[in-house]
């Protein structure tokens, strides 16, 4: 089987890599990176535009198309990869627009009954001030449109929570906020496939969205993740994928816009239940990085009953017993302004120790360096018996690997290993 992968980040290298793991199975990535070009073959490609796309799929003939980042999947792409006739891993445009569009992600979920945060969607400063102001701290303010993980600000400062919706609305035309209530307790990662119809809910995992240890400074795309989650409630994953996953597909079904692709859920375990933070309509980064670690069943075999409708026939995945943490290795000033050009080493010597190391933001010169190329570089991924040894193995082979203003947070995992995430609190 040809599976063409569009993407270039590390959660591309992760899904490459893994469904490498299958002999039958061989991948094209689109535009790739060099860690990706080191395990299959890469080609060129605007991936937010369609028809280029569309063109290298013909040349190539896959029996796949797996797409990995929001950006061409709200754009459009799949819908035409479809028309050309191709099977597409990837929601259409339509149904993309549950990440797309934080405003018609919550009309979603009203309708199909699925607990989530109160909320005011609000298309100028003033309707902001007046719905941060009935909310009250801590502030929660979310870009409408796509922000690459990084358009949600939570402060209790009310003259930043103005800064940020003022900023937003005001980056396009149509600009618009949501300004929600605070949802206490720590926050999950669950991914389910879906075929339009079944939802297929993957192990759940943590991430990291502050830039520094104890959840301090700014938001950024992702600092690290892992996978499974000791404290997580009993039958967690069961009463998601019913109270949350399928009324969801359900809803979307029922509008003639059927989800086919990777919903991720992305919620908070609160003293009321959970509640609903956000939907992405993708495979989330650095999550797929653990997730897909654990995975023990075939991950080609389960993308591409996703994209053919038969998700009902396929048996219940098989998920590895190990712990699998993943550390993102940032450039110099990331997230506000990261500098590129940075010459790595040492990753091959970390890959010796057993780790694997997921390129996100990177590129090579003519002599064969790797170089920085991007603010989050590197995942570096490790597996353990369990999160505590995983975190010993991952935090060693980070010392193999250096490049100029290099950081990366040292407590992922930390409370889950030393048992003391409680439910109710804020993680």
């Amino acid at each position: 089987m040809l599976i063409l992968v569009i993407g270039q980040g590390a959660r591309e290298h992760a899904i490459t890599h893994t469904l490498l793991q299958d002999s039958k199975v061989e991948v094209v990535c689109a535009p790739g990176n060099p860690g990706i070009a080191n395990i299959a073959q890469v080609d060129s490609v605007d991936i937010a535009d369609a028809a280029s796309v569309v063109a290298l799929a013909k040349k190539r003939q896959p029996d796949l198309v797996v797409i990995g980042p929001e950006a061409p999947l709200v754009a459009g792409v799949a819908d035409e990869l479809r028309n050309a006739g191709f099977v597409v891993f990837g929601p259409s445009k339509a149904a993309a627009a549950l990440e797309g569009s934080k405003a018609f992600a919550k009309e979603i979920m009203q309708a199909a009954g699925v607990p989530t945060a109160d909320s005011k969607y609000c298309q100028t400063v003033t309707e902001a001030r007046t719905a941060l102001e009935l909310f009250g701290a801590p502030y929660v303010v979310k870009d409408d449109g796509l922000a690459a993980g990084k358009g949600v600000v939570v402060t209790d400062e009310f003259d930043a929570a103005v800064a940020h919706a003022m900023a937003c609305i005001d980056s396009r035309d149509g600009g618009a906020v949501v300004i929600e209530e605070f949802l206490d307790g720590p926050e999950v990662s669950l991914f389910g496939v879906s075929d339009g119809t079944t939802i297929v809910p993957l192990t759940p995992a943590q991430d990291f969205k502050r830039v520094g240890n104890n959840d301090e400074g700014p938001n950024t795309g992702g600092m690290g993740a892992y996978s499974p989650l000791p404290w997580a409630p009993k039958n967690f994953v069961a009463d998601v994928t019913k109270n949350v996953l399928q009324p969801m597909v359900d809803e979307m079904n029922c509008r003639g816009i059927p989800f086919q692709g990777l919903l991720f859920a992305g919620l908070a375990v609160t003293s009321r239940g959970v509640r609903v933070i956000e939907f992405n309509a993708r495979f989330g980064d650095p999550e797929t990085q653990v997730v897909l670690a654990r995975l023990n069943s075939s991950l080609s075999e389960l993308l591409l009953a996703a994209a053919t409708g038969k998700l009902s026939s396929l048996p219940e995945l098989e998920w590895k017993s190990e712990s699998a943490v993943t550390v993102v290795m940032a450039a110099e000033g990331y997230p506000d302004f990261p500098k590129t050009g940075a010459t790595i080493s040492g990753i091959a010597e970390a890959e010796k120790l057993g780790l694997t190391v997921f390129h996100a933001g990177t590129k090579s010169n003519e002599s064969g360096e790797i170089l920085v190329n991007g603010g989050r570089v590197l995942s570096v991924t490790a597996t353990g018996s369990d999160l505590s040894d995983a975190r010993h193995q991952i935090y060693s082979g980070i010392e193999r690997i250096e490049f100029d203003g290099e950081h990366h947070r040292s407590d992922i995992a930390l409370k889950a290993a030393l048992g003391e995430i409680r439910l109710g609190e804020h993680s």
